[in-house]
Parts: structure tokens; C-alpha cells; sequence
């Protein structure tokens, strides 16, 4: 195990070779957009970034993760500190296999599936409730329930009223269409009349034609003849169809009755009702270009009024009894038409038979909606009506034979008897510790290669969440806990870490504990959705609503499951959505419990994340307000250190929000002292003038580190944010004071100078980030001086302060290499640029009003 360990701790697949400092220092470059050449600051062939290394920054494009506070010092370690990490291992995979592995405690060892040793003999009588298939068959009756339908009185009123609407329409073109019969239908026949009203002209000029010349041939007749004998022997009657033949004889008869109009009065009135005839037939024809129409038939125009006034009652009736039985959705139009017609059948006349059934079938449609309360409670009340599957045996009957295969039933009564050989399940929970060490290599793995550098606190962290949910697995709620894991570890240790222990969980908890699936997966996808996100949020605020989110997430993945691993009928697909509303408030609360936890865990653990950064980086700290009202100059300096430190950071691909932080903080502690900084002076006297005793001096200058530290401490800054205040300084030496102590050592040999008095107690920078600050803490002065210097110069001066540096081995454990210089050099001199642009100069007469009206 020690051996794995030291193994795990020394892989670095992630890390480049790193260059180590050289004596010399090589010359300074300009800042053109020309090739390097060999006499530039850093090499030509200086290494380039691996592939492995722009695939890395490829899939880092989201804002960097804050890194441990544990700091890359120099390893020194003995013989025994490296048996450590190995024994806090062990007792990890041990503790983690103990909280988890709960299903291998009391483990059957006759279970269903396995072959029975011997032949077991039920001891006495028994009745044993099976709760498994119980539960199986009141789901399936649950979910096979037939849903209830209800009445929808919107969708009645709506179809009565589209009813009304056609009756309406009908009752206009009755009227348009004019009065019928035309006559008494036993001196023409209505079928006659009828004929006459509807026929084309073509067809009715040549009868009207013929009747009309055998009324004149009869008036001018000297002796009397048989009106349909001159009739039939007309040379225009032989040329009508039969049709036409029997219409014009029966006109001809009813011009022989006494009280037969005359036939001037005849024609108007079948011009008249012919021209109306035809009007409302066009009428007719434009409606019934609408959805709901009138059926296509002249029946309509042929009822007289009695008979329509019975066909509109029957059918309104006929109607309302068929919405009051209900028409479910799916029902055949077919069904629908004949059940239509037989409600009709015998109650209008037997012509209108089609025209009463086309009214109904226009307007009718399904008026019947699903009533989830009352479905949900015949659902229940089915599941209900199950009895409870009860196993019975009698004292001495067999329940299961040697070699035999145990069923459910069969393990029932053994486990009721206590012949299922309950034990501790110990190969099982060898085993699934096996799994466990491989999980947690797999963790480490990962952290090694996406987020080296946890410290001890980490993970005791990590195995605190990991035995939270376990322990949440004894009360039954470990399946609605992934989410508020995946927020937390990953707000702490980035995507690839949580979302890596949330697929850990996921994967070993259904082995070590016995849980549901279903939800168990939706709270996973919850998990990774917070995994995923949750490191590229700044707020508590957009936190909130990533909880809000994961409840959809989880409940719409739990609707899905339900739907494809449930045997639910289509009907009745709605029934798991209280399941999965559920899921999506668990979802939610997960959320709200880690979101609520983050800020005390922080400062347990002393974590930096994203948020907690943004929130110390925010000007309205009572620290920086006091650093700006106090110590102006150096608040002042401050913000430009923190420009350049930023630009440098994001280049290198470094932690943004704790260069910014740390920034802001690094120079607190001048805050003992302000006038003993020259920024802070404001061009007044200079209070080391009056000290004249640069050792005083460099003790005041050097208290700003310490005393920061105390006030770092004091409003509970993370240590990540805290190492900035001494290794910003690093071990420098305060120049200007030693030298002038060097001087007074020349007049004075009794005074023996000891550089170690002037110099900063360190640690040097141990992080990049801390790196950075101090190179751009020491180029801030520099930049500033600089007006009318050209980016060349202002580049070359950056470089002597690096290079100062760099030969003074105050880089040595940050993890910047010569790469790394070139690139921070640059950078410093792009955000000088951007400070020191050029203004346009006023004239005059704009800065002066009045010298310009002059």
C-alpha cells in the first residue's frame, strides 16, 4: 500500500519538464512583431508547450478553478511522513467500505436464484405477507388503472353554440329560399313543384314552352278537346324527357281546375321562386366553405315548416343526449354517425334522415377530459384493492427441495424462519472494498492529473461527503443527496473532481446499499448537471438558480425512467408526474441544503472557490474600504498591480479571481504605518528623513508584511489569499536602506552591516499566482515613471526587474519557468500601453471660455 502511494504521489502525467535557473541571464528583446533572434531575452528554441499542453488549454476554456491552498514547498520529507499518507489511506478505503458495503451485513446466503443446499422443512405454521410482490402488483394495478372521464362544460356549450350557429344559418336560407310548397300540393304534386323551383333553365324553358302553347290551342279551339290529348300529340312534348313529360302534365291538369290561377300569375310565381331558389343555393355554396358547414343536401330547402321545425327539435335533442352519454377522444367518426342516426331513426321525416345526422355529425366532437384527482384516487383505490400476496405453509411441508432453485416464495419463508443463513458477508465486503480502492484510485487519478495539490483538509472533506450519504442511506434519502455532493465538490475542486466522485457515488452505492434506480439515476444527472455548471458560476444568486435547474433536470430524468421502465398504460402516462414533481423538490432543497453549507465549509476547511473570491475581491470589504480611506497611495498602487497581475494570470492561464484577490490584499498591512510608504506621502515630508536610521526603516518597511498578516487573519482571509502578504515580498532585500546603512558601515567601522537584517523573511513565492503579484509588485513603480518612453524601453526595464529577480532565486518554487518571463513581460508592457495612452490636447479657447470670446 505505502508503495501504490508514493507511486499516486510522484505521477504527474499533467506536468511539464521545468527549466531551472541559469546563471546567466540572457539579454533583453524588443517588443516588435519580429521573429525572436538568438541575442533576444529567451531563446528561440526555448520548449514549446506540448501537445498534451494545448489539448489541456483547449479544455480549459472555462474560467480556471481556484487551486488548493497547500503551497508546492520543497519535499523534504522523512522516511516515517511518507508512511503516513499511506496509512490515512487505508483507513479511508476502510472506513469508506464500512459506511457503504451496508448490503453485505446481514447478507442471505440462500437468496432467490441460488440452489438450495438441502431440503428445508417449514418448523410450524405460517402465513408470511410477500411485501416485494405486493408492492410489484399494486404498481401494476396502479399503473394499468383506467382513467376517469368527466364531462367538459366548456366543450358542451361550445358544440351547442356551433349548433345553434348552423340551425341559424339554415333557418336564413330557408327564408332567402321563400315559402314551400309554392301551391296546394294536392293541385300539383310537391314533387312537381319542387322539379320546378329546382331545375336548371335549359330544362324548365321548353316545359313552360309547351304548356304555354297548348294553353293558347286550347283557347282558340272551335270544338273541345282533351287538354292531354293535345298535349301528347305536340311536336315539342315528344321531345321531353319523361320527367319533363309528367311536370307538364300535371300542369296541364291544373289548369283545368276552377280555381287555377292564370298562367301569368302562374309564371310569377315560379320566376319568383326559381330567381330565390337559385340565390340561396349560391348562398348556401359560400358557407359551406367553413369548417362546421350545413350538409350538402336539398332536402333543406324541400321540408316545409312544420317539418323543419321538427327536425331542428329532434336534432338539439338528439344532441344533448349524446353529449350527456360522452364521446371520449379516439372514438370512430363512424360509431358516432350511426349512433347519430338511430337516435333520429322514426322522430323526422325519413327524407331528412341524412340531413338531421350531417348537423349533429358538423358540430359534434369529444367532450369527455381526464380527471387527474379522481383518476389518481381510482388508481389508488386499485392499488388498494390488491390483497397482500400471503405465503402459506404448514407445519412439516417442504419449502424448497435440494438442489431445487429457490423462488420468492420459498425465500420468504426462509428468511421468516430464519433459515436464509443471515451473515456477514465477508468475500462480499472484500470485494466490494476492492471496488472502493479502485474508486478512490480513480479519484486520485484525476485529481493528479485536472487538480493536483489537495491538501489533507480536502480530503477529509471528500470522505465527509461520501459518509454523509451513506449515513443518509439508513434513513432513505442517500438517492436525493447527489446534487448537493456535485454543487460542493465542484464549487470546491472543479468540474473533474466532482463530477467524478458523482459517478463514483452513483456507480457504488446501488452495490454497497439497497436503493431505487430510478431515482438514484435522476438525482445523478442532477449531480453532473451541478458538476458541470456550478465551477463556472460567480454568485450565490446564479447558484440559487442552477438549484432550481437541477429539480427540472431531476424530475424530467425520473418521468423518462418511469415511463420506459414501468409498465404504464398510455391513458394513464401521467400518473408518475407526482413522482416527479417530488424528484424535482428534492432536487431543489439538495441544492438549497449545500448551497446554505458552502460558506461554513469554506471556512472549516479554509477553502477558496470562484464565489467566495468574487466576494472578497468586492470594494465594499470593510478591509479595502479601510485600505482606501487610510492608506490612498498604496490603494492606488494596488489597483494597478492588480492589472497587471490579472493580465498576466489569464495569459498563463492561472487562477484570475485569486491573483485578483490576493492583489488587493497583498499590502494591508501598510495600513500600520501609511506615512512610512512613500505613495502614501502625497509629496510632504519623508518620515525616514527624520529617522535617519535605515534600520528602523527597514523594520518599518518590513512590519507591513507581518502586521498584514494579522489583519489578514483577523477578518478570516483564506491562507491561499494570506500567502500573498509574505510572498509577495519573498526574501528580497531592501535596497535603498541597505545601501544607505552600507554607506554609514564606510564612515563608521564600528557599525557591521548584516544583509539578512534587510531582507524580507519570506517564504518566497511558492504558487504562480503568488509569482505573478511579486513581478508585477515590483514592474508597478517602474511602469508608472515611465511617460514618454517607448514600449521598446519601458520593455527593456521589465526585464531587468525580472531578471533581478530571477538571479536572486526568488522564483525558484513558483513554477514559473523562462517561458513564463517572456510572456509576463510582455504582458506588463501591453497593460502599461493601455494605462499610458495618448490624449488628444485642447486647444485654449476650449479649456478658457472667456479668452476665446476676447
Amino acid at each position: 500500500m505505502n508503495k501504490i502511494w508514493r507511486w499516486m504521489r510522484q505521477i504527474d502525467l499533467w506536468s511539464p519538464p521545468q527549466d531551472r535557473p541559469e546563471e546567466e541571464y540572457p539579454p533583453v528583446y524588443s517588443v516588435d512583431d519580429r521573429p525572436l533572434e538568438t541575442n533576444d531575452l529567451y531563446p528561440v528554441n526555448a520548449p514549446r508547450p506540448w501537445p498534451w499542453q494545448r489539448l489541456q488549454n483547449s479544455l480549459l476554456a472555462s474560467p480556471p478553478l481556484p487551486p488548493s491552498a497547500q503551497r508546492n514547498r520543497p519535499c523534504d520529507r522523512t522516511k516515517p511522513h511518507r508512511i503516513r499518507p499511506a496509512i490515512a489511506l487505508t483507513i479511508s478505503i476502510l472506513a469508506l467500505t464500512a459506511a457503504m458495503g451496508q448490503r453485505y451485513y446481514r447478507q442471505p446466503e440462500l437468496q432467490v436464484g441460488t440452489l438450495s443446499p438441502k431440503t428445508v422443512i417449514a418448523p410450524e405454521n405460517a402465513s408470511v405477507v410477500d411485501q416485494e410482490t405486493t408492492e410489484a402488483e399494486r404498481t401494476a394495478a396502479r399503473n394499468g388503472a383506467v382513467p376517469v372521464l368527466v364531462p367538459n362544460l366548456e366543450a358542451n356549450q361550445s358544440i351547442q353554440n356551433s349548433l345553434d350557429n348552423l340551425l341559424k344559418q339554415a333557418e336564413i336560407l330557408r327564408d332567402q329560399a321563400g315559402d314551400f310548397p309554392l301551391l296546394d300540393g294536392r293541385q300539383l304534386p310537391t314533387v312537381t313543384q319542387t322539379y320546378i323551383r329546382e331545375a336548371p333553365a335549359a330544362a324548365w324553358s321548353p316545359i313552360w314552352s309547351v304548356v304555354i302553347a297548348v294553353a293558347t290551342e286550347l283557347r282558340d279551339a272551335e270544338t273541345p278537346t282533351s287538354p292531354l290529348a293535345l298535349l301528347t300529340r305536340h311536336e315539342e312534348y315528344q321531345a321531353l324527357t319523361t320527367e319533363q313529360q309528367k311536370v307538364a302534365r300535371d300542369l296541364v291538369r291544373y289548369q283545368q281546375l276552377p280555381s287555377a290561377l292564370e298562367l301569368e300569375s302562374l309564371q310569377l310565381i315560379f320566376e319568383t321562386a326559381r330567381d330565390d331558389f337559385r340565390k340561396a343555393t349560391a348562398e348556401f355554396d359560400r358557407l359551406a366553405q367553413v369548417d362546421r358547414a350545413i350538409p350538402d343536401t336539398p332536402v333543406l330547402f324541400r321540408l316545409s315548416d312544420s317539418e323543419w321545425r321538427t327536425v331542428r327539435q329532434q336534432v338539439r335533442r338528439t344532441l344533448d343526449l349524446m353529449l350527456l352519454q360522452g364521446i371520449p377522444a379516439g372514438v370512430q367518426t363512424d360509431l358516432l354517425a350511426i349512433a347519430a342516426r338511430e337516435h333520429l331513426q322514426g322522430k323526422i321525416p325519413s327524407e331528412a334522415q341524412d340531413l338531421g345526422q350531417g348537423l349533429i355529425m358538423a358540430v359534434l366532437e369529444p367532450n369527455l377530459v381526464k380527471d387527474l384527482e379522481k383518476t389518481r384516487a381510482k388508481a389508488e383505490a386499485a392499488a388498494e384493492q390488491v390483497p397482500a400476496v400471503i405465503v402459506n405453509v404448514q407445519a412439516g411441508d417442504i419449502i424448497v427441495r435440494q438442489g431445487k432453485e429457490i423462488d420468492q416464495s420459498a425465500f420468504i419463508l426462509l428468511d421468516h424462519f430464519g433459515l436464509s443463513q443471515r451473515r456477514l458477508n465477508v468475500w462480499g465486503l472484500l470485494g466490494f472494498g476492492v471496488l472502493m480502492g479502485g474508486g478512490v484510485a480513480l479519484f486520485l487519478m484525476v485529481e493528479r492529473t485536472r487538480r493536483p495539490g489537495l491538501r489533507g483538509p480536502d480530503y477529509v472533506l471528500v470522505s465527509c461527503m461520501i459518509l454523509g450519504v451513506s449515513g443518509l442511506s439508513i434513513l432513505g434519502f442517500a438517492v436525493y443527496s447527489l446534487p448537493a455532493v456535485g454543487l460542493l465538490a465542484s464549487s470546491f475542486y472543479g468540474t473533474a473532481l466532482g463530477s467524478t466522485l458523482v459517478g463514483l457515488i452513483a456507480i457504488l452505492l446501488p452495490i454497497g446499499t439497497r436503493v431505487n434506480p430510478v431515482p438514484l439515476l435522476a438525482s445523478a444527472a442532477g449531480g453532473l448537471v451541478c458538476s458541470l455548471i456550478a465551477p463556472r458560476l460567480r454568485s450565490r444568486e446564479e447558484l440559487a438558480l442552477l438549484g432550481g435547474v437541477v429539480g427540472i433536470i431531476q424530475g424530467a430524468v425520473y418521468l423518462a425512467l418511469t415511463w420506459m421502465l414501468s409498465p404504464v398504460v398510455l391513458s394513464t402516462w401521467y400518473l408518475p408526474l407526482t413522482g416527479a414533481i417530488m424528484q424535482g423538490i428534492y432536487g431543489v432543497v439538495s441544492s438549497v441544503i449545500a448551497l446554505g453549507l458552502s460558506p461554513y465549509l469554506e471556512h472549516v476547511f479554509d477553502l477558496v472557490t470562484p464565489i467566495r473570491l468574487a466576494e472578497l475581491s468586492s470594494p465594499n470589504r470593510p478591509m479595502l474600504q479601510r485600505l482606501a480611506s487610510e492608506a490612498p497611495g498604496t490603494f492606488q498602487h494596488t489597483l494597478f498591480v492588480a492589472s497587471l497581475a490579472e493580465a498576466a494570470a489569464r495569459s498563463l492561464h492561472c487562477n484570475v479571481e485569486l491573483v485578483r484577490a490576493g492583489t488587493l490584499y497583498h499590502d494591508i498591512g501598510k495600513m500600520h504605518d501609511p506615512q512610512g510608504f512613500i505613495e502614501n506621502q502625497m509629496g510632504g515630508p519623508n518620515k525616514h528623513d527624520k529617522i535617519d536610521d535605515p534600520w528602523v526603516s527597514a523594520d518599518i518597511i518590513k512590519k507591513h508584511v507581518s502586521q498584514g498578516l494579522v489583519m489578514a487573519r483577523r477578518c478570516r482571509l483564506p491562507r491561499a489569499v494570506q500567502a500573498f502578504i509574505p510572498e509577495h515580498q519573498g526574501t528580497m532585500l531592501i535596497s535603498y536602506f541597505h545601501h544607505r546603512a552600507v554607506e554609514m558601515a564606510k564612515t563608521d567601522p564600528n557599525i557591521v552591516v548584516e544583509e539578512t537584517d534587510f531582507r524580507y523573511d519570506g517564504p518566497i513565492p511558492q504558487s504562480p499566482e503568488t509569482g505573478i503579484v511579486m513581478l508585477a509588485d515590483s514592474c508597478e513603480a517602474a511602469l508608472r515613471s515611465l511617460k514618454e518612453a517607448s514600449p521598446s524601453e519601458a520593455l527593456a526595464m521589465v526585464n531587468r526587474i525580472l531578471k533581478a529577480r530571477w538571479r536572486d532565486g526568488q522564483l525558484v518554487d513558483s513554477g514559473l519557468n523562462r517561458e513564463h518571463m517572456s510572456i509576463i513581460a510582455q504582458v506588463f508592457v501591453q497593460v502599461w500601453q493601455q494605462y499610458n495612452h495618448k490624449r488628444i490636447a485642447y486647444p485654449k479657447s476650449v479649456l478658457n471660455p472667456l479668452a476665446g470670446r476676447s
